[in-house]
């Protein structure tokens, strides 16, 4: 394939971008969606639970993955990248490279003989690098294709592989194939990164073994995590004392991130409560400037926290190191009483901010917080300043999982209405051009 027209096309296959594929695909356009990743289902389908409700994140994730992979006004691109975008009369001209799987997508049935059989076993970047997996392998269980792919860094080309395929889907020829798509209008949905932990030298600058990320810790807590428990990195032990230190990369005019990432003060109060009930014994505290709860029923649920004996501990934190036993040592001032202290924990968890992820070649404003600008959020939050491209969910800004499915609807509607309207003027010169 060389060429694909399609009325629609969406980058990033996470939660925003599957939604407004498939509001788009339900109103009959035909979409690409196009995915870096191997699988669809972006940052949400390695969470724990969602807030407030405590629903599990597979089982609102996959359905939907599952929908966008079969509906049939929907072409799934993943383990592509997109290389540029220019402008083609009234749409654009999109270059999508695919990389290599190794694997012929057509024939393989997912039945993971070849994973059973590799020899090389290299770390998980689904479980934060703490599980661990085979260099030919099905991405995860409920991955959407499920295809497997072969990772060339570590492959020994031994051949295993091909050899107890059933199907003969092993291509080790494969080359990167460029392709393009033609688009009426482009929904950005490319999501977010985590603050970079190696930046903050106060907190150890990464190489703590016992002070994580917390989406080590949403792995930690998911019923697919890499241990089925919770615990250190480090040692293996079984942690008795948590700590969250939150801010952990938003409003630090050291790192320029000077707003509030929205998500952290909810996700660290949703952790506590599931370590709570994970780690009856333990005692688990949240350092806080301030606690952040906007959304609907959030507060109660920062109540709830409380009264099932989380500590919240308003103070800044300015040190963490270690002791001889690997124990994180978090060293806080109390905002209250200014007193300085230093406390000994188990497990620390940083709750690191939103900021933008790589972005495509796309030639798009941005805001001073690096995020994709949006010229009138009042009246129209999803549109850009380049006509015909649209963006939603966190590629716009820090936002939860609510406000990303709501805000792709959103993107939908306007690249929905964009079509249309293009549509119609494309008619009236057509008709121009008999008469």
């Amino acid at each position: 394939m060389d060429k694909l027209r399609v009325e629609a096309l969406v980058i990033g296959g996470g939660i925003a971008g599957m939604q407004s594929a498939l509001d788009l695909a339900d109103q009959g356009f035909q979409v690409a969606l196009v995915e870096r990743e191997p699988s669809i289902g972006g940052r949400m389908i390695t969470l724990s639970k969602v807030f407030p409700t405590l629903d599990c994140c597979s089982c609102i994730t996959t359905p939907k993955m599952s929908a966008v992979a079969h509906h049939p006004n929907i072409r799934l691109f993943t383990y592509c990248e997109v290389q540029s975008v220019r402008e083609q009369g009234s749409g654009f001209a999109v270059s999508v490279v695919q990389k290599p799987r190794y694997v012929d997508v057509s024939k393989c049935t997912g039945c993971r003989d070849c994973e059973y059989e590799c020899p090389i076993t290299v770390p998980s970047p689904f479980d934060r690098n703490l599980g661990a997996y085979r260099a030919i392998r099905v991405p995860f269980s409920t991955a959407v294709p499920q295809k497997a792919v072969l990772d060339p860094e570590y492959c020994l080309w031994c051949g295993k592989c091909e050899q107890v395929c059933p199907v003969d889907a092993i291509d080790f020829s494969q080359q990167m194939e460029t392709f393009t798509v033609e688009a009426a209008s482009i929904v950005m949905a490319t999501g977010f990164e985590l603050t970079p932990v190696s930046t903050k030298k106060e907190y150890g600058e990464g190489r703590l073994r016992n002070v994580i990320d917390p989406l080590m810790m949403e792995r930690f807590l998911a019923p697919t995590g890499p241990y089925g428990r919770v615990l250190r990195p480090g040692d293996g032990k079984e942690p008795t004392s948590i700590a969250y230190v939150q801010c952990a990369g938003s409003r630090d005019e050291t790192l320029g991130i000077t707003y509030c990432s929205r998500v952290c003060c909810m996700y660290a109060i949703k952790q506590a409560m599931l370590l709570n009930g994970a780690l009856p014994l333990a005692d688990i505290t949240i350092y806080y400037m301030d606690i952040r709860t906007f959304g609907k029923g959030y507060e109660q649920f920062y109540q709830n926290a409380k009264a099932m004996g989380v500590e919240f501990v308003r103070g800044k934190v300015a040190l963490i190191k270690e002791d001889a036993d690997q124990n994180p040592v978090v060293k806080v001032e109390m905002t209250d009483t200014g007193e300085i202290v230093e406390r000994t924990h188990d497990l620390v968890v940083l709750s690191q901010g939103i900021i933008p992820a790589c972005r495509p070649t796309v030639s798009l404003p941005v805001g001073s917080d690096g995020f994709i600008s949006v010229p009138e959020p009042d009246c129209a939050p999803c549109v850009t300043e380049r006509p015909g491209i649209f963006v939603t969910g966190t590629a716009m800004g820090p936002m939860d999982i609510v406000d990303s499915i709501i805000s792709a609807s959103a993107a939908a509607a306007e690249a929905s209405a964009y079509i249309r309207e293009n549509r119609a003027a494309l008619e009236v010169r057509k008709e121009a051009a008999y008469a």
